[in-house]
């Protein structure tokens, strides 16, 4: 693997030998960002096998690789990702670590284009090196925790299935997924008032505490906060510290991993699907981006006296608004991911930028002024939700910013008032546009955008919009409890 050092071998080696580890999960990530897991015997890891030979497995099975008569692939890890699975400590037989690598093509290949890491980040990472910026990124994300889920029994709304769930204390019907609050002997939250709850109404401190220290004794990571999001149902927000775009992905991926499995030690399941729950917030996953030149933000200027932003962050964010549109396919990449972008629940729709304003698709966060801060400035993409592959989404970002920058795309006047109330003679006189609706709709953008197809290269440009379009198929065929209501008298 590039850049790979004979001492990051050994401290991996070192670190499983100290926490006598016996199975390393081993993994990648797919096209849709999906981790991908073969457990392989510590031995092979300590005697250097697959660090240096790597790891093969069948390409053909993975979704948005290869095709069955070119499937012979190889993992070849990364040493530097290398952490210890605490809840497998207590059993030696069961003493596991999880590392992510990059995927080569066989028989002595380079890195293949196939891989979300290592072909279309490192890509990335390396076109703003070209140009002498270094990336930055910090997601927030958010996810949900329930205690069941039954999607046979998907109640929404009493007009849909009557005897389908209990009603909730307030009296509307009881929402399956069924959430940690809505239990018996609980207060219950209010839709729409979670944010910032303490105990007794927020049943998820426990769980936070546990996964955040997780993440920060075994996985190298800096848990600035965490609190109940806005919805009611067992919504969360866990936030870490910005790194650069590679080992921010493999933190999201590990933020995953380390969520659901300590979520089942719960009796809970986390999910990252956007919009889980009808008529309440969905999880999104906005993105702060900083581009640094030896030592310095670049988006830092305080001369600006509107957001202390720099020319090249302002040109950052053009871009970021000339190719949002587009960006949408592989930032929101679900067709629940569009029940998020709608009005009333504080997503994105409509594509301007300004400081402060969360309706905003592009937020400057101005918390702190002066050079002192400086190293705080930087743009907060909202249209993007934890159901992207991080690798990808970040990458295309990047990219997009980077064209705006080259080609000094002026993003245009900022749009400082709630653009949800703003009338829409209004939005049209400013230019404002919106972001796809529908993941057809955000497919057909990505399809005309040249700096997405780039980024991503041709073999997963292609096989994103071919498997995502035949989702889209799927879900428009599907027969709805929603229908069955709507048109059954007809």
């Amino acid at each position: 693997m590039e850049g790979v050092k004979e001492t990051e071998i050994q401290k991996a080696v070192e670190l499983l030998k100290a926490n006598k580890i016996r199975w390393v999960h081993s993994t990648f990530v797919d096209m849709r960002g999906i981790l991908q897991d073969m457990v392989v015997s510590a031995r092979d890891y300590v005697e250097g096998k697959a660090f240096r030979a790597g790891l093969g497995f069948d390409g053909s099975s993975i979704r948005g690789y290869k095709s069955i008569e070119e499937s012979d692939m190889v993992l070849m890890p990364d040493p530097k990702t290398l952490a210890v699975l605490p809840w497998t400590n207590d059993d030696e037989n069961q003493r596991s670590a999880i590392i992510i690598g990059d995927v080569h093509e066989a028989y002595g290949g380079n890195v293949s284009e196939v891989c979300p890491r290592g072909y279309v980040a490192r890509n990335a990472v390396k076109a703003a090196e070209s140009m002498g910026y270094t990336a930055f990124f910090a997601p927030e994300i958010e996810y949900f925790v329930f205690s069941s889920i039954d999607p046979t029994k998907l109640v929404w709304d009493l007009w849909v299935s009557p005897k389908g769930g209990e009603g909730d204390s307030w009296g509307a019907p009881r929402v399956v997924p069924q959430s940690p609050e809505i239990t018996p002997g609980n207060l219950i939250l209010r839709p729409k008032e979670g944010y910032l709850r303490p105990p007794p109404e927020d049943t998820t401190v426990e769980y936070r505490n546990e996964v955040s220290s997780i993440l920060e004794n075994y996985f190298g990571f800096k848990i600035e906060k965490h609190h109940h999001e806005v919805a009611t149902s067992g919504q969360i927000e866990i936030d870490f510290t910005f790194g650069n775009l590679i080992e921010t992905a493999d933190k999201v991926m590990y933020f995953k991993f380390v969520a659901k499995n300590v979520a089942k030690k719960y009796g809970l399941i986390a999910t990252f699907m956007p919009k889980p729950i009808y008529l309440d917030n969905a999880s999104g996953m906005h993105t702060h981006i900083s581009l640094w030149r030896g030592g310095k933000n670049e988006m830092y200027d305080e001369r600006d006296e509107y957001a202390e932003l720099s020319q090249v962050g302002r040109y950052f964010i053009g871009g970021l608004l000339e190719h949002a549109r587009a960006l949408t396919a592989i930032c929101c990449p679900t067709v629940n991911s569009y029940k998020r972008l709608a009005p009333g629940f504080e997503a994105p729709i409509y594509i301007t930028w300004s400081r402060r304003n969360r309706s905003a698709l592009i937020r400057i966060p101005v918390y702190n002024k002066g050079p002192n801060f400086a190293h705080q400035k930087r743009v907060e993409y909202r249209g993007i939700d934890p159901s992207c592959n991080p690798y990808l989404a970040f990458a295309c970002l990047l990219m997009a910013g980077l064209d705006g920058v080259k080609k000094k795309i002026d993003p245009g006047d900022p749009v400082d008032e709630d653009v949800y109330k703003m009338p829409p003679e209004k939005r049209r006189a400013l230019g404002v546009r919106e972001l796809p609706t529908t993941l057809k709709e955000a497919l057909e953008e990505m399809k005309g955008d040249d700096v997405i197809r780039a980024t991503l290269g041709s073999h997963i440009f292609d096989a994103f919009i071919e498997y995502k379009a035949n989702e889209w198929n799927q879900y428009c065929l599907y027969i709805t409890p929603w229908e069955f209501m709507k048109y059954l008298d007809y």
